[in-house]
């Protein structure tokens, strides 16, 4: 039997699609996506909008916008690892938008100019905070705004936890930090330093507290059995840190060996470079593939001279020697392992920066808490432990122990807490669908290079002054600009100069757009023509459905058809 031959007649498009005509078929809707940026900052904010006030000029309007979300801009600004640059759709055109950078300029602007939060009306309700870290601090200026009465408990002579005890003042000056603190503790949450929480509910009920939020953080190094011998020194990171905030340095000699990879050991080569160490050697079990540092940390380190050992780990210390063993990694890289092949190093201290845990000691006997694997505290989705009224977040609970991850923490806390309180349960808002680089359509656009914090020469830099300079105001404007908004309307009317049948209408300054469902065909040239994908072709509906379509109310997003 022979092959049926293949009709090889043109096929034209509009024999096929469905287009516009006598009745139609879609129609267009504004609708809000979300951001990137926002999706992937731990702290929940809106980056875009407080963005798109700033590039206004707006910036005032633009803090506050910023401030419902996080309390500490200027302080993010500085120390934040700023994941929503990496997530940013303008680093598939160029680079991303600075938003770390914009977050000093109007934290600074604030502190500036003494802008303050508004507390709201009393509710009589009292929650205790105990640990004054991040996560704590933002939940107890949440609940401050809520109209709640809070006490916040930390061990520590100062506020603001692992920020002030634990990250060096070349990154974060500790001035902007303790204002920012201050700002807090004008809204009328009281602040109790050097206690120590041993029985959390014996406190919650002498104080008439109706909840608790434990925040304590973890601020307890981990240790590796390293044999020492001859007296050498060995402290850990944290320590180190800490002392040095203190003011009581302790010496430790020309060359150091830092055990670790991450962040904190990045801290640690860094501050003994201050110190006056004239080596600062890190010495990490794994390759530079699996280093655990941000990267910008490690290339700062390693311009102020750090240098690194791979693939090594540390065997004995001695008085002014390292015994260090080489490793080498599995194939698949899913790990290393030992060779026996040993070297000697010349290290007059030695400085452990292999993590640190929570100290959960006192919540042992607490009714229904539960400690999980990892010594963290388990909680369910609303932050409450096993038992009524006790909430925890933070590093204790786990997960991604940043400090944008701990305010996120607190934010939600609040929230939680402010519903438990009022015997109802928090329920989050679905979240809108991301507008993902794809979506958009940026057939013409401006090259802008970026604006951000510029940091002063290695060679130029002196003991713990801070390292990075914010932008100056035309700076920061400029780089606010380049957001593509993306998800977001921003009225650039192209979608009401495209359309054919002038069915889009203009409803002022800051009120967008609707359509016009009388002339509106169908025909999607305002879709195409939308920079930021803030439209989308959904099937006919009603009147009354179809017009209300401002980009504040969501618009049932299932459908997108291109004609």
């Amino acid at each position: 039997m022979s092959a049926i031959p293949k009709d090889m007649t043109p096929v034209y498009k509009s024999t096929i699609a469905k287009g516009t005509g006598a009745r139609r078929w879609q129609t267009a809707a504004y609708v809000d996506l979300l951001p990137p940026c926002n999706q992937a900052c731990p702290a929940g904010e809106n980056i875009q909008a407080w963005l798109a006030l700033a590039q206004a000029g707006r910036y005032e309007e633009a803090w506050r916008k910023y401030m419902e979300e996080n309390p500490l801009p200027a302080t993010h600004g500085r120390a934040c690892y700023h994941p929503c640059e990496d997530a940013c759709n303008r680093q598939f055109l160029d680079e991303p938008v600075a938003i770390h950078s914009l977050d000093r300029f109007l934290g600074d602007l604030a502190l500036e100019h003494g802008w303050t939060v508004p507390v709201g009306a009393p509710t009589g309700k009292r929650v205790l905070v105990v640990g004054a870290g991040p996560a704590g601090l933002t939940c107890a200026y949440h609940l401050r705004r809520m109209g709640h009465e809070v006490e916040i408990r930390d061990a520590n002579p100062k506020p603001g936890g692992m920020m002030h005890y634990g990250i060096p003042a070349y990154r974060l000056p500790r001035k902007g930090l303790e204002q920012e603190i201050s700002r807090i503790e004008a809204m009328g949450v009281r602040f109790v330093p050097n206690y120590r929480v041993t029985d959390v509910l014996a406190d919650k009920a002498a104080g008439k507290f109706d909840a608790v939020f434990l925040a304590m953080g973890a601020q307890l190094a981990n240790h590796l059995e390293i044999p020492a011998i001859d007296g050498g020194k060995m402290i850990d990171a944290i320590s180190l840190l800490e002392q040095v905030e203190q003011g009581k340095a302790p010496a430790l000699g020309r060359v150091v060996g830092i055990v670790g990879g991450g962040n904190t050991a990045m801290d640690a080569a860094r501050v003994a470079k201050r110190l006056g160490a004239e080596e600062a050697v890190l010495i990490f079990r794994f390759d530079k593939k699996h280093m655990e540092a941000h990267p910008y940390e490690a290339m700062e380190a390693f311009a102020e001279g750090v240098k690194v050992k791979w693939l090594s780990t540390v065997k004995q210390f001695g008085e002014d020697e390292l015994l260090v063993e080489r490793m080498e990694m599995l194939p698949d890289g899913s790990g290393c392992i030992s060779t026996g092949k040993l070297e000697r190093l010349k290290a007059d201290s030695l400085v452990l920066a292999v993590g640190q845990h929570a100290d959960l000691s006192f919540l042992e006997t607490v009714p229904g808490v539960r400690i999980g694997q990892g010594a963290v505290v388990e909680v369910d989705g609303h932050l409450q432990t096993g038992h009524p009224g006790l909430f925890a977040g933070g590093d204790m609970i786990g997960g991604p122990r940043t400090m944008t991850a701990a305010v996120g923490h607190g934010k939600k806390a609040a929230r939680d807490i402010d519903a438990w309180l009022h015997g109802q349960t928090y329920v989050k808002p679905p979240a809108h669908r991301i507008a993902g680089f794809e979506l958009l359509n940026l057939p013409m656009y401006f090259d802008a290079d970026r604006r951000e914090q510029r940091a002063t020469r290695p060679s130029e830099r002196k003991g713990f002054q801070e390292i990075l300079t914010g932008l100056s105001e035309p700076e920061a404007r400029f780089e606010a600009s380049r957001c593509l908004s993306c998800g977001n309307c921003f009225e650039c009317d192209n979608c009401y100069a495209a359309c054919p049948e002038q069915a889009i209408v203009k409803l002022g300054k800051g009120r967008f757009y609707r359509v016009d469902d009388a002339l509106c065909t169908g025909c999607a040239v305002c879709y195409e023509q939308c920079p930021c994908h803030a439209i989308e072709m959904v099937p006919d509906v009603p009147v009354e459905a179809a017009t209300s379509l401002a980009p504040q109310t969501t618009v049932p997003r299932t459908f997108k058809v291109r004609p």
